[in-house]
This record gives structure tokens, sequence and C-alpha cells, in this order.
């Protein structure tokens, strides 16, 4: 192959708030082909089953998408999709109902305490509705704690929606490993970033524990019950099996055949740090790129993450100047930064390898 020509699979993740999985893949494009514009470029955007979940699925051509109105994660009304496969199968995004972005303000105790999953049961019984025989439900990003008791209730109670989920394959798409309860559980690890405070976790806690028994057996211990605020739970008590999201969107997408043709992959998300090892996208990728190398465009490094298969990182805050910089236009920034990276591509060990 000429080495003046590449061939560049560019697949990023959400940039944390700031900029969609697919916003991002476009923008990282946009600054290489500027500095490259011979390289083969495919687009990638990726996902783990968080906000952005269905507008990858649909930007890969995987699913078309309806709109539809349920309840937000204070009860307001908001707009969703969901997202219908050629093969039957429908695809949920838990964040487009119950999402922390949906708060419109700050996260704090009184809405850590208030916010419900009912909208992820409505659009649970649009999908049963439709005859759907499976069902494929992205966690991650969520406002709530409450075990998914909102959904389950929207669904007529635990015995109605395990009625109605019978014979559907409920697929439960996460790489949060989290149990329901305890110190790894959803109200002492996640609860914190939805605004709880100490007094409001050990409430939360309180409330899991006594939801955990209507939910019953040992679905509380199960890895993944924590996700979405214990949402994981509920899905797993009607019926549901967990999937690592991002290998859910690997294989919808065609992911690892895109790889393979690679001749580099460029990567990225909000944050690079210890939690980008664990099953996250960009660990996923450098796992199955067999020796391709992986440039990871970050919004922010923190620590020294060891993630196998990595060949480089940037940060977006760094090449900005600034965090603030970074997320007043990061659109740009990261098309600036991707720009840089190609410029240097050459210099970049195992890129131009024979």
């Amino acid at each position: 192959m000429d080495r003046e020509t590449l061939s560049v699979v560019i697949a990023p993740d959400e940039f944390g708030g700031t900029l969609s999985a697919v916003d991002a893949a476009s923008a990282i494009a946009d600054g290489w082909l500027s500095s490259r514009q011979a390289d083969r470029v495919r687009l990638l955007p990726q996902s783990d089953g968080g906000p952005g979940f269905i507008a990858v699925l649909q930007a890969a051509g995987v699913a078309t998408v309806r709109p539809l109105r349920v309840p937000g994660p204070l009860g307001d009304p908001v707009d969703a999709t969901i997202g219908y496969g050629a093969d039957g199968t429908v695809y949920l995004e838990a964040a487009q109902a119950c999402g922390l972005h949906l708060l419109g303000r700050e996260p704090d105790p009184s809405s850590a305490r208030a916010a419900t999953t009912a909208g992820v049961g409505t659009m649970l019984a649009s999908a049963v509705a439709s005859g759907a025989r499976r069902i494929v439900v992205g966690l991650g990003g969520s406002a709530t704690t409450d075990g998914g008791r909102g959904a389950v209730e929207e669904l007529g109670g635990i015995g109605a929606a395990r009625a109605r989920m019978n014979g559907i394959d409920l697929v439960v798409a996460s790489d949060v490993d989290n149990p329901l309860l305890g110190p790894a559980g959803a109200a002492a690890v996640f609860g914190p970033q939805k605004g709880a405070d100490p007094v409001t976790v050990q409430d939360l806690e309180s409330r899991l524990t006594d939801w955990a028994v209507t939910l019953g057996g040992a679905v509380a211990s199960m890895p993944g019950a924590g996700a979405a605020g214990g949402l994981g739970a509920a899905l797993l008590a009607l019926g549901g099996r967990r999937r690592s999201g991002a290998d859910v969107v690997a294989e919808a997408t065609g992911r690892r055949r895109e790889l393979a043709d690679a001749d580099v992959i460029v990567t990225g998300e909000g944050r690079y740090d210890e939690q980008t090892a664990r099953g996250k996208v960009i660990a996923a990728l450098a796992a199955e790129a067999g020796g391709t190398p992986v440039i990871v465009l970050a919004g922010q490094v923190r620590g020294t993450p060891d993630v196998v298969g990595v060949t480089a990182v940037r940060s977006l805050a760094d090449f900005a100047g600034s965090v603030d910089a970074a997320m007043r236009s990061p659109r740009e920034m990261l098309a600036g930064l991707a720009a840089e990276v190609a410029r240097t591509v050459a210099t970049i060990e195992g890129v131009m390898r024979e």
C-alpha cells in the first residue's frame, strides 16, 4: 500500500455532554482531512449504551427512528426516539427518558431523590406494542437511582411487567458491572454524581434495599444490576440478559470488520482516565485493533491509564489551553487537534510500518 495514503477509521465515543459521538466523529474527520486529503476515512461513531446510543445506530444505518413522547426524569414530558432494526430488533436509550441532561439544572439531593425511570417504562410498553421479539436497552448517563421502579410501575407492577416481557429477548446493554446494593452499588458509587449528598445516598440505599425484595431472587448481586441507578436490576428481574454495550454496538455496526482494514484508528471520549480500561469503548477498540495503531483524542486526560493497545493519547484541554477553552468551542477544537495529529501522524510509532 502507498504509505502516503492511509485507511483511517474514526470511531469516538461521546464527549461527556459537549459532543455526541456522531458530532465528534464528524469533527475529527474534518480536521484530519484538512491535513491529509488523500486518506480514506471511515466514520464509525461508537457508544457503550449511554447517551447517543440510538444516534450511533442510526448513523450506521442499523436502525430507523421514530419519535415518542415520554415522562422525563422529573415527570415533565420529553421527546425521545425509538430505533427499529431491519431484523425486528427494537433499540431503546434509557438516557433519552431519564438522562442527567434532561434535568435542566444542576443535580442536587432533591432531584436525586425524585428522579424516575417511568419514561423507560413508556418506551418498553411502546416496543412491546410494536410486536418486538427482541428489545435492546442501552443504559448510562441517567439522573435516577430508583432501581427501575418507575419503569416497572409504568408497566403495571412487577407481575404485569414480567407477563408483558414474556417471550421477548430483552438485552441490557451496559458496560457497568456494579451490583445494586452495598459500597460498590448504584447509590454509593453513582449517587454523588447525580446530586446525592451522604444523607441522600443512605436514603437511596434504603429504598433500593426494600425494592430488591420486590424484584426477588439474586438480582441485586448480579453484575450490572447497579447500572443506570439500578435500572439494570429491574430489567434483569424482567428476564433480561446483560451484554456489554460496546459489544452490542460493535456487532450491530460491523466494527470489527472495519477495524481489520484500517491502517490507523482514531478514537476519543470526554475523559481518558482509569475507568477507560474497564470495558469502555476505547478499551474495546484497542483490544480489537490487532496491532493497528490506536490514537486517542480525549477531552481531558487524568492520571496515567494503562490501556493495552493504545498507541498515543492527546488532550483537547491541553491543545485548547484549558478545559474552559475546550468546552467553549469543542467541535472546532477537536477538529484542530485532529488536524495537528494528522500532520504528525508519520511520527507515531507503527503508523507507517511496512
